[in-house]
């Protein structure tokens, strides 16, 4: 997500428009449907698969009226169906974490020697001015987590080429076939870097490795052998809302090639987050967007419901442009 104040031009006209979508949202939707969590104002959505279950991890908007974010804790929410989702309240907040002070913001949570880690943007304490990236361990998926570190994984500091100070945000992980772990994540700037077996050090050198259009939210995930960099990509020569892209390469290290759209803007929503899973044989993709109203709050820039849609491949390996959605998967997939 973007620091508020690059977005502080677009509050009046987004809460306008947001207003007017009040009441589109059936009372009592299908399971299935968009968006998948109505009781919550719910964003950044992180899947993750461990047996039959997919969990799904998500920051919880807690905005107020005209607030732009407030968000103090992740939410963690599980399905066997993609239809019915339980859900096991918070797993973490940012206060756990005791040298941040606040901003519970993007996620991902990966399994590896059957531990859990929980990898988190925050805004550090005075020590190091700036966003940074926490690290969180559990032996179960819903926790409970302790700090893995007792200290960021990645400041601002260790980024300096960067052009403001909060482009450590938005970790997305990955283990490759060899069982080395990489870490990529940005704003602006997209960066990436081995982590050490133990899971709360980098490895080697932090590369920067920017597709077109990268705007923040880098998801990594893999499909035989083509590794694919999906984020929220904004022209801001053309658009003011964020949209999905991708690259793909050969190897996690690149050459990354840039692919092009996958999606257009989430509906209301300036921001977009994607986080692609595949679960029972079929691959989906979870963004988020701003139509959910719930009480007097509708859907604006910090009150955010996470989607999912069905994500299809070409023969080439390139995904398929999805459209975003009511219907959600109580569609069929396109075919």
């Amino acid at each position: 997500m973007r620091m508020a104040g690059l977005r502080s031009a677009f509050v009046a006209s987004a809460l306008a428009v947001a207003t007017a979508c009040l009441g589109e949202v059936p009372a009592t939707p299908e399971p299935g449907s968009n968006p998948i969590i109505r009781n919550k104002f719910t964003a950044d959505p992180a899947p993750l698969v461990v047996g039959d279950r997919l969990y799904l991890y998500v920051g919880h908007d807690e905005a107020q009226r005209d607030e732009m974010f407030n968000m103090r804790e992740w939410l963690a929410y599980s399905t066997t169906d993609m239809r019915t989702w339980t859900d096991h309240g918070p797993i973490m907040r940012v206060a756990d974490f005791k040298w941040a002070k606040q901003d519970a913001w993007a996620s991902q949570m990966i399994e590896k020697d059957g531990r859990f880690w929980f990898y988190a943007a925050v805004e550090h304490d005075g020590t190091h001015p700036g966003k940074a990236i926490a690290v969180a361990v559990s032996d179960n998926p819903t926790g409970p987590f302790v700090d893995a570190k007792g200290s960021a994984l990645v400041t601002n500091e260790m980024t300096p080429k960067g052009t403001h100070s909060w482009e450590d945000i938005d970790p997305t992980v990955l283990t490759d076939d060899d069982g080395t772990t990489w870490i990529a994540w940005g704003n602006r700037q997209c960066y990436i870097a081995r982590l050490k077996p133990n899971m709360i050090e980098i490895d080697g050198p932090i590369t920067e490795i920017t597709p077109p259009h990268f705007e923040e939210g880098p998801w990594l995930h893999k499909r035989g052998g083509l590794y694919y960099l999906t984020y929220a990509s904004l022209d801001r020569s053309q658009h003011r809302d964020e949209k999905a892209s991708y690259a793909t390469a050969p190897s996690i290290q690149g050459p990354w090639t840039y692919r092009g759209e996958l999606t257009g803007s989430g509906k209301y929503s300036f921001t977009i987050h994607p986080g692609i899973v595949q679960f029972k044989g079929e691959w989906y993709l979870f963004l988020h967007n701003a139509t959910l109203a719930i009480g007097d709050l509708n859907g604006a820039i910090g009150r955010r419901a996470v989607t999912v849609e069905h994500l299809q491949y070409n023969a080439d390996g390139t995904m398929k442009p999805v459209v975003q959605t009511d219907a959600g998967l109580t569609a069929p997939p396109p075919r």
